[in-house]
């Protein structure tokens, strides 16, 4: 019972941010794995990956169906992310350093504070005065750096996607989320095939119910931001990722 309760609680935590944020499912539900119920670490990675799958593919199609997604340049994106990743992944593999491993945590409670404290209220009228190269140069050059740092500490993804998205590239909220689901999709597909080729398959168990929990989690959240109000929206992402921030924070410092 322990052990379902936990898959619901880290499945439905993952999928919310999914669909709320873009968070990457593996930020939540690989540490739960891994603290409360003693699972494998690269086995918690391919269940959490696996989930992101679904959940970032329903969340890509809400935002989509509601025009908060940017394909064309989303595209453009993804191939420099999956390139620079396998060239992060290299570095780090010859780095003897294991520096910044608790990375994705902390951004994760930081972007959470920025969201509350500092809004982001570009509008989509602001990003449309950029041309179609600008854009493309741009989602080269930052899929490059997202890319290399998910490769090199192996987290981040879904976080730093939304803080460049918006930050760098000036998209609006929403449709930096929809952006950055729609790459995440294929992200985490791949990351999961290669998970299961490598290390085998999952507990079965646990990975069913982690992916239902993410998909219902993503497709709640996911119409609920498509719908709310760009400040409120702004202030739910914020509070969410602060919460989930702190409280893996607190699973780090108490129970690893």
């Amino acid at each position: 019972m322990l052990n379902f309760i936990v898959y619901i609680i880290a499945g439905l935590g993952a999928g919310i941010g999914t669909g709320l944020a873009g968070l990457s499912a593996a930020a939540v539900i690989s540490p739960m794995l891994i603290t409360f119920l003693n699972f494998n670490a690269y086995e918690a990675v391919g269940i959490a990956l696996a989930s992101d799958v679904l959940a970032s593919a329903i969340s890509a199609y809400t935002y989509a169906k509601h025009k908060n997604l940017d394909i064309k340049n989303g595209l453009i994106m993804l191939c420099s992310v999956l390139v620079f990743t396998m060239f992060g992944s290299y570095i780090a593999s010859i780095t003897p350093s294991t520096m910044m491993g608790s990375f994705s945590v902390f951004m994760t409670t930081l972007l959470g504070i920025k969201f509350i404290l500092k809004p982001v209220m570009t509008t989509k009228e602001q990003n449309a005065q950029k041309s179609a190269k600008q854009k493309a140069i741009q989602s080269v050059l930052c899929g490059m750096i997202i890319g290399f740092i998910c490769g090199f500490i192996g987290a981040g993804g879904g976080m730093m996607l939304l803080l460049i998205l918006t930050s760098v590239l000036g998209y609006e909220l929403k449709t930096a989320v929809g952006t950055s689901v729609f790459i995440m999709a294929f992200t985490a597909f791949t990351g999961a095939v290669s998970h299961m080729v490598l290390g085998g398959f999952p507990d079965i168990t646990a990975l069913i119910v982690c992916i239902i929990a993410t998909l219902i989690g993503a497709r709640v959240s996911a119409l609920f931001a498509n719908k709310a109000d760009t400040k409120i929206l702004n202030r739910v992402t914020g509070i969410v990722l602060t919460v989930l921030g702190i409280a893996m924070i607190i699973v780090k410092l108490f129970f690893s």
